[in-house]
């Protein structure tokens, strides 16, 4: 039985798939009592963190042909000085966000134009669009969106994994007069040679290449940086083994001069990683330069800390903790299988 039991957990694993999921929502849940006891959001707790007692949070395994932890020790002690100010500039001003909800495939002329006017009266300088499914319909929609956010707006173009290398390449060249700042996701997300190839060849335009909400470990992304497969790092809050594994990410794409553009979305993912590149800002990177963090305005209803943007920028939050706390409300509504949501799916599923 240990045998097998050993087999089936390296079977989904180690360190990616379920088994790495599971881990990050231990440990997070770990890193949010304990910046619960310290009376700290979570970012406050690793920015007040002594270097080497932080450095002692992560697993340097596998990943010190990239960053070792003296190197990853003198990133944070360099980045003490002016750390302060840092803090007081991200209190008063804010971390820089983008928007996704501007531009989903599937929505009409009408939607993105009234999406898009409203997004700009709001203070949204950064806009991503979803392309792939049609490249006369994406030209038609980068030209619109361009239009609409003039000139010196910054636009952004996902793909979710839709293409073949080759094919990628040869789609994002016909939208390149639409200048966007960076392709996401332009091919499978487990393809490292595959996104360097397409860097390399998106370089001469100017357009970088943007991944890393699919990738489940730190050397994974050891191996992009590595190959300069990528141009813009894309760290998620659960997808990797917790906290502990994001800040070895953070001080690799710090060594390689790769900024941090986190992904964000879905149920608390902005409540989460917004801690993480507060703390990316303020104790490692101390640049600003073509970093932002995403945006999307759904499903915060169901947090007691939901996110604050104000004027595009996500406020750092001030409650202790890791902002992950959901109302009761909602999770006795969409709990499996007893909730309510569960409960008139079943019905209607039956029904129909």
């Amino acid at each position: 039985m240990c045998c097998l039991s050993t087999n089936v957990v390296h079977s989904i694993g180690p360190e990616k798939g379920v088994i790495q999921l599971a881990t990050a929502a231990v440990l997070n849940s770990v890193w949010d009592l304990w910046a619960r006891m310290e009376g700290k959001p979570l970012w406050k707790l690793l920015v007040d963190m002594e270097p080497r007692k932080l450095i002692s949070c992560i697993d340097f395994r596998y990943i010190t042909d990239a960053l070792t932890e003296q190197e990853a020790l003198e990133i944070l002690e360099k980045a003490e000085a002016g750390k302060q100010q840092r803090v007081d500039q991200m209190l008063k001003e804010g971390y820089p966000a983008y928007t996704t909800s501007c531009a989903w495939l599937g929505y009409s002329d009408q939607l993105l134009k009234q999406l898009c006017t409203d997004a700009l009266s709001e203070g949204w300088t950064k806009f991503k669009v979803k392309v792939g499914a049609d490249l006369e319909d994406d030209i038609r929609r980068c030209s619109l969106i361009r239009q609409m956010i003039g000139p010196n707006n910054t636009l952004m173009i996902d793909a979710n994994q839709r293409w073949d290398v080759g094919e990628a390449i040869t789609w994002v060249t016909k939208l390149a007069e639409y200048k966007p700042l960076w392709i996401e996701e332009p091919t499978c997300p487990d393809d490292i040679l595959g996104h360097a190839a397409i860097s390399k060849a998106l370089a001469p335009l100017g357009i970088g290449v943007a991944s890393g909400e699919q990738c489940h470990n730190r050397v994974m992304f050891k191996q992009f940086l590595q190959a300069e497969a990528l141009q813009f790092i894309q760290i998620d809050s659960c997808r990797m083994g917790s906290v502990n594994e994001n800040l070895a990410v953070l001080l690799m794409a710090h060594k390689f001069k790769v900024p941090v553009c986190p992904h964000a979305g879905g149920v608390g993912l902005c409540e989460l990683v917004q801690h993480l590149i507060l703390f990316d800002y303020i104790s490692v990177s101390a640049s600003l330069d073509d970093r932002m963090c995403e945006f999307v305005d759904h499903l915060h209803e169901h947090f007691i800390s939901p996110v604050v943007i104000k004027n595009a920028h996500y406020m750092p939050p001030k409650d202790p903790g890791y902002s992950c706390e959901m109302l009761e409300s909602s999770v006795q509504r969409y709990q499996y299988p007893q909730g309510e949501v569960w409960k008139q799916f079943k019905k209607q599923s039956l029904k129909d």
